[in-house]
């Protein structure tokens, strides 16, 4: 059977422009429009689609489940808030409506069942509640479904390339001239394991310049915002007063961090460097101003929606699918020479 995903190949135009063209909505050229339609016509794809229309009932809502209960940071989240309105644009484009799904409605009324009784037809998850069962059984519920961040067993995860992000940020503070570099984690969690993989990037590039990472070096925190950052780099100082610079696994525990050293008179970058991670637009208030990495937002959203539209579909879905990051070069970085000159 010829799919959405065929067409986009043989005629160049995105997923969610072939649906928007298939289904007569959106914002397109007429042009744009007949080219599609005529392709579509060739491939023996319209018949394909009539015969689906006749038995299937469509309600163009996509359920969305982002829960907060973690990060303490809503809409305002630096990845998520920026991520959902390029995914909204992107899924409008293809004629579908958002509705976000909660366990609070209809008196604790499951995500499933919630999908059931609004007709949905794709699930987006964001952000769920750490080790909800129910992530368990949203890759076989029947309706397809995406993550921006949760590996779930049986659906795409779009997500950041965060081992390789660890690996630049290792790269960069090590040619850097830094010898003691500490590492402050957030939890680690396989099942959303962000923090985990930034670790297992960064300690395997320091590896490649035949430097095994010291664990007393690493210093996990229990949450993710900023209060949590300023009590880890508390016990990392104090534990190891030798560092000189920091690799922190978000720009809010950095943030953190940073309140902390400047309280006990270190200057940043000249005693200790620090570098963040999602260019969070309230970090940049803070001075120095952060060496981060940025996610890219806008690209995760747009291949999430491509998914989630080829999976309803009937396209199949590949398990993982990596964007990277971008670093962002500041002024909480210091270079100095390894060796000195005699």
């Amino acid at each position: 059977m010829i799919t959405i995903y065929d067409l986009a190949k043989q005629t160049g135009f995105s997923a969610p422009t072939i649906s928007k063209a298939l289904n007569g909505n959106g914002k397109l050229s007429e042009e744009t429009r007949q080219t599609i339609q005529d392709a579509a016509k060739k491939a023996g794809y319209t018949a394909n689609m009539a015969a689906k229309s006749l038995s299937t009932k469509h309600s163009r809502i996509i359920g969305v489940i982002m829960e907060d209960v973690a990060m303490k940071r809503g809409f305002e989240h630096p990845l998520f808030g920026g991520l959902l309105n390029k995914f909204r644009h992107e899924i409008e484009m293809a004629g579908y409506d958002l509705l976000f799904l909660s366990k609070h409605f209809n008196d604790g009324m499951s995500y499933i069942d919630h999908c059931r009784y609004r007709d949905i037809e794709g699930i987006l998850i964001v952000n769920p509640i750490d080790d909800d069962p129910e992530m368990k059984t949203l890759g076989s519920c029947g309706i397809p479904c995406v993550s921006t961040n949760e590996f779930i067993p049986g659906v795409c995860t779009v997500v950041t390339d965060n081992e390789s992000a660890g690996q630049a940020a290792a790269k960069i503070l090590y040619e850097a001239g830094h010898e003691k570099i500490g590492f402050l984690g957030a939890p680690f969690r396989e099942n959303s394991p962000a923090a985990l993989e930034r670790y297992r990037g960064f300690k395997s590039e320091l590896e490649t310049y035949g430097k095994e990472f010291d664990e007393q070096y690493l210093e996990v925190c229990d949450a993710w915002w900023d209060q949590a950052g300023y009590d880890g780099m508390k016990k990392l100082y104090e534990r190891c007063p030798d560092i000189s610079a920091v690799f922190v696994v978000c720009d809010a525990l950095a943030f953190g961090a940073m309140k902390y050293l400047l309280e006990i008179g270190k200057n940043i970058p000249d005693d200790i460097s620090v570098i963040g991670f999602d260019d969070d637009t309230t970090v940049l208030k803070a001075a120095p101003n952060l060496c981060t990495f940025r996610q890219d937002r806008d690209k995760i959203a747009q291949l999430a929606s491509e998914v989630l539209l080829q999976e309803i579909a009937g396209v199949p879905r590949p398990e993982v699918v990596r964007v990277p990051a971008q670093y962002i070069r500041r002024s909480s970085v210091r270079r100095f020479a390894r060796f000195p000159k005699f």
